[in-house]
């Protein structure tokens, strides 16, 4: 079963709540998170590694030593263990983590001022004429982003899948048009009336909602 988990950041995190967090990543990870320069994206960073291995330690009954995570040529993370799949995604104050056996895809998005023109880019044809023809465009832009963009993590191939070249269509149920077989099945979740999330799986089973943990339980954890 897909689930999803996701911490919103509501503090500051102290500098000793910090050094206990990277204690609990890798030492490559540490490396890559000494070089983000913002100091909340790095929090951010660490705080979706470390509720990743929590979640692989208490769902999956890994031990942290043994969880090695790698990258494919186009940068999607991967585990040692091909069994368990993840993706991350983070936005704003939200960092979130879904896991499953099957592989999978993750977005969040604060729903925010953009310039719908952005759409003809982004968007197929079809796609940008539904979202014209919504009654709230905004809405309907980071609905329709969030799953496009699950589904591109999901294939982990980067930009080389261009947003414009597969067409979602929203409705009773949500479909990817350009797959025949519909091996592919999207669900989107609510964590928070300003944000818009959504997965995209191989399997059909999900979670009925996130899993919300705070920044202490992922301490008190570790």
């Amino acid at each position: 079963m897909v689930d999803v988990y996701a911490v919103k950041v509501t503090r500051d995190i102290e500098e000793y709540e910090y050094s206990k967090l990277l204690a609990f990543v890798s030492e490559e990870k540490r490396r890559r998170i000494s070089k983000i320069k913002k100091r909340e994206d790095a929090v951010r960073t660490l705080l979706a590694n470390v509720m990743l291995k929590i979640i692989l330690i208490e769902k999956f009954g890994l031990n942290n030593e043994d969880i090695v995570i790698y990258n494919n040529e186009y940068g999607k993370p991967f585990l040692k263990d091909k069994s368990i799949f993840f993706s991350i995604s983070h936005s704003c104050q939200w960092v979130s983590v879904a896991v499953d056996r099957k592989n999978l895809g993750l977005d969040i998005e604060k729903i925010r001022d953009v310039n719908l023109n952005v759409a003809k880019r982004f968007f197929s044809c079809d796609e940008f004429e539904d979202m014209l023809r919504a009654p709230d465009k905004r809405d309907y832009f980071f609905t329709l982003w969030t799953l496009k963009e699950s589904y591109v993590k999901m294939l982990g191939v980067g930009l080389h899948i261009p947003l414009s070249s597969f067409t979602i269509k929203i409705g009773d149920e949500i479909k990817l048009l350009s797959e025949k077989d519909n091996k592919y099945h999207f669900k989107q979740f609510c964590v928070d009336d300003d944000y818009k999330m959504a997965v995209c799986a191989e399997s059909d089973l999900f979670c009925n909602e996130v899993n919300i943990v705070s920044i202490d339980e992922i301490l008190n954890f570790i």
